[in-house]
């Protein structure tokens, strides 16, 4: 597996990218000498860099189902692993929910000190979101029951679990517009598909 980095936040962390369809992205975010990695894959490269940005504090599993490398990094690393959480104590993040069913438990990350906006799969970057017809979208099985709590948000930053993130002006605009069109926009998004299939 081929991987590249991402989604540079400066002194806040970095993300990096599997190059392959689904484009899964992992990040590692930075504050106050401590190191969080959200959904990561195993790259060593990656791994070796964040830990150069403070101490490892623990593993932020946003999805139920983004296993990833998740549970062995938390054991290598010594920290614990949450999984869609609410809370996280000791760390600057809040916790969104987005989806809470049976087969679908996920948790945006919202970093108010620097208005940054994780989310695993409900919003992404990729052609499986967008089709080629928007910088971000709503997955697929969610536009019908797009998670509006995340409109409520003014974020700099809004980086995703498959694909590069938006980052700078316009990446509020853009959430809203994911959102709002979210509905509309299905029957496009639907014919033109690149590949299906249930995300990692």
């Amino acid at each position: 597996m081929t991987f590249r980095l991402c989604d540079d936040l400066g002194q806040d962390g970095f993300g990096w990218i599997a190059e392959e369809a689904t484009t899964r992205t992992s990040h590692a975010l930075a504050a106050n000498g401590n190191v969080w990695l959200v959904d990561p894959l195993d790259w060593p490269d990656a791994i070796d860099r964040a830990l150069a940005l403070g101490d490892p504090a623990g593993v932020v599993q946003l999805l139920d189902r983004h296993d990833r490398d998740c549970a062995a990094l938390a054991e290598r690393l010594g920290v614990p692993r949450v999984v869609a959480p609410d809370d996280l104590a000791g760390s600057p993040f809040e916790f969104v929910p987005v989806k809470r069913m049976k087969r679908w438990r996920e948790s945006a990350l919202w970093w108010p000190a620097t208005r940054t906006l994780v989310v695993a799969d409900a919003l992404g970057t990729n052609r499986f979101y967008t089709a080629g017809l928007a910088p971000l979208g709503v997955h697929v099985f969610l536009r019908l029951t797009p998670p509006k709590a995340l409109g409520e948000l003014e974020p700099d930053r809004v980086l995703v679990g498959h694909g590069d993130g938006l980052t700078g002006v316009g990446a509020a605009d853009a959430l809203r517009e994911a959102l709002r069109t979210s509905r509309r926009g299905l029957p496009g998004v639907l014919v033109r598909l690149p590949f299906s299939g249930r995300s990692q």
